[in-house]
């Protein structure tokens, strides 16, 4: 039988992409941004001390204070890795409402998303941002030794995704970020409680699936993986074990797993052992922890879920059903209304939110979500949707605004959230339920990061959490513009206040565990009203103010549950802190107390001028004969690619060359690409098989406009392309006399458009979506070649029988003449290409059936971690009404595939076979195809 290898030509220079496995996610978990601003923006640069700071002038004063603050912790941030100084370009980014930040190389540079998000840590976002990036940094130039050697950077990136695990580079960044202030995300109880709701209910998880993850259940993350585990082995081994740790790598790099040579050599344990070290640790001090608690069971309000699930902000309705955000790895979010048998009624289904989040009145559901730009992806806003449960309508109040955390009032007429500007300054907003227009803003001239507000029942006061270096507080604002501040600032994790009784309900973590605690806002006394063993968040009084519900975590996520409002006494803090020897170790305090206050010249960054950044050498296979070195050039502000490079051809024994441009400032991406190749063609001459060669001259000018819409849960996606070429002929040796030395100016017009839904983690393909491509080809400038070829495509996705199946009905349609007869430009049927054409290929109907039907989670030692097992029927029918009918497929088939983790690396494998039966007119035998691809 034939065989076929899917992605049979590998690239190296794609390796690169591991970078993609050890940036640094925060909040949003985005990988490293090739996305582009508006070309309206304005961008200057600070220079201090080896780091240059890029940012939109609307980001001065925060520009300025990173210029003071970078530099002066810097030392600390790379103090136990030995590394004292650096180089960095770092981009401060306005546009977006995405909170996240990361470090790269290829090339290199630091991207910070000022914009704060609505639930994070109890210090200055910046700071937060800074402190955890700049650990990278320190990594980075540790393992590269301060890049001695000319162009390096992709290779040591690739390198470094290959030999470093994720869990190593983001749980020693936690660690830093952790050790160096008083905040730090290995204080929350809540960033650690899934693993250790696992742990404590008894669930013994796998190395590989607290590493990699699970479509099954919760897992801890790598970021919680790794801060454990760092944090033990520095308790264990000092504060410079991974400076010697680092360096005993970059000394013998060409080795299988670096990492874990390197580990086992200075610790005597691998990642494994220490991961099985760590977890009986924790499992130790976790148990003691809940020994101690008087913790409280509540019975879930919601039927049980088989797999992860989570019902968030519960709020109960005049009907006394219970109304919640739902998610979970089978389906993205949507509002849920669940009565009293626990029977669920799905009401509709909401794009991505940087928190979970709504708000319930009258009648009427309010949330934020987040709405990109169509061509410029770097811009994103935060935009305010209102749902009349009456009518069963939805209404976005505006467009491209920068509203988040919205609460209505007990009327229904208004709303109060969080309003952040280009500036990065905070204000609360008033804004008009029906208009969406604003009706008052309270000013906040200190500055202070705003969070999550609420009105009280007479819609006079808001009550909301303010964030600064300082730690985060409680305030009361009134209509007269009084602020009071009920609770000062404080390193706990306080979230969504509400009005309750005589005082506020909140998020706190207390007893260190995250539970609801209540503030008188007479006497200021704080009390307790949940005892969660795990976590309680997200209180709301029921109508008849008997109740509060709330959000109850367990071992699937978040229940729906109730309490009684009965006040007790606030327990004693018996928070399990496991970053206590690193912090004595570094023993430097609040790093950010005493940064400088000084003020630096700026001035404007030219684009034009810093439009070349060249960066990496990296090598090239094209294929088995073909390979090559690429020298690579991106600028900072991802606007203009550069590339060129030689490639040697063994089979012909010839070099090639090539240059290519790409544009990325305007509305549509222009690219223009060089080629100077060898080629070599074999035709017939008499009754003889003759070779001819010769080089070429190859350029070709593209022009793209990428249009990308998207609207709650459902996305738009327009592509319109436009290109031509030149192609000059020279060199020729024993070719015929009727040989075309020149190609002049064929045209490419391509155009896409896709519709569908957002997809959850557990769909192995869209649900529900549509795509349509059109494809013309022809020759208006080039006599000598008469010929055009026009193609198009469909792909029609519905759900399948049972949850996360789908269905594929494609039809394709291509006619050709001339040069172009042989063309093909449409989706062809399975084994296509293992089967003895019988016509020229004209339309092809296609029909896939996919769903998965096991998530194992399976541990296979260290060579596979087996994530799911899918499997695939398909029939393909082609040239129908002349080849074949309806009743006669081409080719059938089924196809088995999993999705798996390889020797413990990152990339996701998708690793599988197919089984294709030909039409018993074309006399074959079955065609097995083998499946591989991978993805970040």
């Amino acid at each position: 039988m034939p065989k076929l290898i899917d992605n049979k030509y590998i690239i190296i220079k794609y390796l690169t992409t591991l970078l993609l496995t050890i940036i640094s996610p925060i909040c949003f978990g985005q990988i490293f941004s090739s996305d582009q601003n508006p070309l309206s923006v304005k961008w200057r640069q600070i220079n201090h001390r080896g780091f240059k700071i890029i940012y939109p002038v609307e980001l001065e004063k925060d520009a300025q204070r990173m210029a003071n603050t970078i530099p002066f912790i810097f030392p600390f941030d790379g103090a136990s890795l030995g590394v004292h100084k650096t180089n960095l370009p770092i981009v401060l980014q306005n546009q977006g409402v995405i909170a996240n930040g990361f470090v790269q190389l290829g090339p290199k540079k630091s991207e910070f998303f000022s914009t704060p998000p609505q639930l994070f840590d109890s210090q200055d976002w910046l700071n937060n941002l800074a402190v955890h990036e700049l650990r990278h940094a320190a990594q980075y130039d540790k393992l590269t030794n301060g890049q001695a050697k000319p162009f390096p950077e992709l290779v040591y990136f690739a390198w470094m995704g290959a030999s470093i695990p994720t869990w190593f580079f983001e749980g020693d960044a936690v660690s830093t970020e952790t050790s160096l202030t008083h905040a730090g995300r290995g204080r929350q109880p809540s960033w650690i409680m899934p693993y250790r709701t696992q742990v404590l209910e008894g669930k013994n998880i796998s190395y590989s699936k607290a590493y990699f993850g699970s479509d099954k259940d919760v897992t801890p993350g790598y970021y919680q993986l790794g801060y454990l585990m760092v944090s033990n082995i520095r308790k264990q081994h000092g504060k410079n074990i991974f400076d010697s740790l680092l360096t005993d790598i970059r000394k013998r790099p060409i080795r299988p797993y670096p990492f874990a040579g390197s580990l086992k050599k200075l610790t005597g344990k691998t990642g494994r052992a220490w991961f099985d070290f760590t977890a009986t640790e924790i499992q130790k001090q976790w148990s003691l922890q809940d020994k101690k608690n008087h913790s409280q069971a509540y019975l879930p309000l919601n039927k049980k879920a088989i797999y992860a699930t989570d019902y968030f902000l519960p709020v109960r309705l005049p009907s006394g059903d219970i109304l919640a955000l739902k998610q979970s790895k089978a389906e993205t979010s949507f509002f849920v209304q669940v009565d009293s048998s626990k029977k669920e009624k799905r009401l509709f289904g909401i794009g991505y939110q940087e928190q979970p989040w709504y708000s319930y009145a009258m009648g009427k559901i309010v949330w934020d979500e987040i709405r990109y730009d169509p061509r410029f992806r770097q811009r994103s806003y935060s935009v305010l949707n209102i749902y009349d449960m009456d009518t069963k309508k939805i209404k976005k109040l505006q467009a491209r605004t920068r509203w988040f955390s919205p609460s209505l009032s007990a009327d229904a007429k208004k709303i109060v959230a969080v309003q952040i500007d280009l500036s990065n300054q905070a204000n609360l907003v008033e804004i008009d339920a029906t208009t969406g227009k604003v009706i008052c803003s309270y000013p906040n001239p200190e500055g202070l990061i705003l969070q999550s507000p609420s009105f009280d029942a007479s819609g006079t006061r808001i009550a909301y959490i303010t964030v600064s270096e300082k730690g985060k507080a409680l305030w009361i604002q009134d209509h007269q513009g009084k602020k009071t501040k009920i609770l000062k600032e404080t390193s706990q994790q306080l979230n969504r206040p509400v009005f309750i009784s005589s005082g506020i309900a909140f998020n706190a973590h207390y007893s260190g565990i995250n539970n609801i605690y209540h503030i008188d806002t007479a006497s200021k006394k704080i009390s307790a009203l949940s005892e969660a063993k795990y976590g309680a968040f997200n209180p709301s009084l029921s109508t008849d103010k008997t109740e509060i519900l709330f959000s109850n975590y367990g071992l699937r996520g978040f229940d729906i549950a109730a309490l009684k409002f009965r006040p007790s006494e606030v327990p004693e803090n018996g928070f399990v802190y496991f970053g206590s020897a690193a912090e004595q170790q570094e023993n430097t305090g609040n790093v950010f107390e005493k940064v400088p206050d000084s003020t630096f010249e700026s001035k404007p960054y030219g684009k034009l001028g810093n439009l070349i950044n060249l960066h990496s050498i990296i090598p090239t296979i094209e294929n088995e004969y073909v390979a090559g070195l690429q020298l690579r050039s991106n600028n900072l502000l991802n606007t203009f690619d550069f590339y060129t490079g030689a490639s040697y051809h063994r089979d012909l024994g010839r070099f090639s060359y090539n240059a290519n441009i790409n544009i990325k400032s305007f509305y549509p991406v222009f690219s223009l690409n060089y080629e100077n190749r060898p080629v070599r063609t074999f035709y017939n001459s008499g009754n003889r098989i003759k070779q001819g060669d010769w080089r070429e001259n190859y350029i070709k000018v593209n022009a793209l406009i990428p249009v990308n819409l998207n609207a709650r849960d459902e996305y738009y996606n327009l592509s319109m392309n436009i290109g031509t070429s030149l192609t000059k002929r020279y060199m020729t040796e024993n070719l015929p006399a009727n040989f075309i030395t020149s190609l002049n100016f064929p045209m490419e017009y391509h155009f896409t458009f896709s519709h569908g839904k957002t997809q959850a983690a557990r769909d192995i393909a869209p649900r529900w979506a549509q795509i349509i491509r059109f494809n013309y080809l022809n020759q208006p400038f080039d006599n000598n070649l008469p010929g055009e070829l026009f193609s198009f495509e469909s792909f029609l996705y519905t759900p399948g029988l049972l949850k996360n199946h789908s269905f594929l009905l494609s039809f394709n349609y291509q006619d050709a003449t001339g040069v172009r007869i042989y063309n093909n430009e449409i989706s062809t049927v399975y084994g296509y290409n293992n089967i003895q054409a019988r016509s020229r290929l004209k339309n092809t109907l296609l029909l896939n059936y996919r769903f998965p039907f096991l998530f194992p989670d399976a541990e296979i030692g260290p060579l596979a971690y087996v994530r799911n097992l899918r499997g695939g029927l398909f029939c393909g029918y082609e040239n129908i009404g002349s080849e074949t009918n309806l009743s006669q497929p081409k080719t059938f088939g089924f196809e088995l595939r999993s999705s798996m983790n390889l020797l413990r690396y990152q990339p996701v494998v998708d690793l599988g076979a197919r089984v294709v039966f030909v039409n018993k007119i074309y006399n074959q035998n079955p065609i097995l195809e083998l499946i591989f691809n991978y993805s970040f």
